[in-house]
């Protein structure tokens, strides 16, 4: 056969092992593998793409990013969009595409398997948001950069008996800021699931005082909404994808300045940003994403197409493209209010 794969969206550690996997599995089965570059952008226009290789595929397991590059390109938003892609696959004499990418990445390749092209994803978001998957390339070493930053916070904060507020990565799901605060010692986690007030807020830092701790961290998800806190409206830029960029709204500056204000305790903010995206992989990524590459080129060889490689439990299993795109997968609760027993 004769398999294409790209990256799509925001980069993530992992990356670069699934498309490594994707390719010794397909060379090992006698499979040619392109390369497309910069995520659909790639398929758009003339297309830009390259023949990969045993070389242009090996040393890059532990590297950080994506060789092929990545964008926020949406075909659906081109008139003759998804034709213009299947023109681009086809004149490259493509059986197969293989899309590593997020939610709206793959909102493209559903409806691209809908109009007839063979289509396989592969889970890829640091937000960890997909349904039908427990896993997603880029989250646990996105939590472990949450971790050790908290580890480090703890003691500024501690030295300086200040409220350090810390605002991490996640839209519309907070599993990087409960599952990294969980794991770092925070002392009260802010996600876009569970509501909370200013209010609130100033009140638990009021009971910590109380009971002697002179200190507190706060992780907060950019993409929660409270009262009173800049809202999604307040930033009209947008990508093709039709998201706001989280990083104008500010809502770890905002909430630190109104905690200062309301309680007079010293409040200071760290905005995690893109490191959390950045610097190699993880074991754990490592491995999920060698996983995943291999089972998607075994995929194209059973005929399953139209289907994300999802990780339940252990194990790997299809799950239907059409109900993951554009769909987000909240955080556990009960993972939640596990958290709430030591803020």
């Amino acid at each position: 056969m004769r398999l294409a794969v790209m990256t799509g969206g925001g980069d993530a550690p992992g990356l670069n092992a699934a498309i490594r996997a994707v390719g010794r599995r397909a060379f090992e089965r006698g499979d040619s593998v392109v390369g497309i570059r910069n995520g659909w952008q790639g398929l758009v226009g003339e297309g830009d793409s390259i023949e990969l290789t045993p070389q242009a595929v090996s040393g890059i397991l532990h590297i950080g990013g994506t060789i092929l590059g990545t964008s926020r390109t949406n075909p659906l938003k081109r008139p003759g969009g998804i034709d213009e892609v299947q023109r681009n696959l086809r004149v490259r004499g493509i059986d197969v595409l293989i899309v590593i990418g997020g939610d709206d990445t793959l909102s493209v390749a559903s409806a691209l398997h809908a109009a007839g092209f063979p289509v396989i994803g592969i889970p890829k978001t640091m937000d960890n948001d997909l349904p039908g998957t427990e896993y997603c390339i880029g989250f646990p070493t996105a939590v472990e950069t949450v971790t050790e930053a908290l580890d480090k916070l703890h003691t500024t904060a501690s030295a300086h008996h200040r409220v350090l507020v810390v605002e991490v990565m996640g839209r519309e799901a907070g599993w990087v800021a409960l599952t990294g605060g969980l794991a770092g010692g925070a002392d009260m986690i802010l996600i876009p699931e569970v509501p909370v007030s200013l209010d609130d807020v100033c009140a638990h830092l009021d009971r910590r005082r109380k009971l002697g701790k002179d200190f507190s961290i706060i992780v907060v998800s950019e993409g929660v909404e409270m009262p009173n806190l800049v809202s999604t409206e307040a930033v009209h830029e947008r990508d093709e994808f039709g998201h706001v960029r989280l990083d104008r709204r500010s809502v770890g500056d905002t909430l630190a300045r109104q905690i200062e204000a309301k309680t007079g305790l010293e409040t200071r903010v760290t905005v995690l940003g893109h490191i959390q995206r950045g610097g190699p992989p993880n074991a754990l990524d490592r491995v999920m994403a060698t996983r995943l590459g291999v089972a998607a080129v075994d995929y194209a060889h059973d005929g399953r197409f139209g289907v994300l490689v999802g990780v339940q439990g252990n194990k790997l299993v299809p799950v239907d493209l059409a109900a993951v795109a554009g769909q987000t997968r909240g955080v556990d609760l009960e993972l939640y209010e596990l958290a709430r027993t030591f803020f």
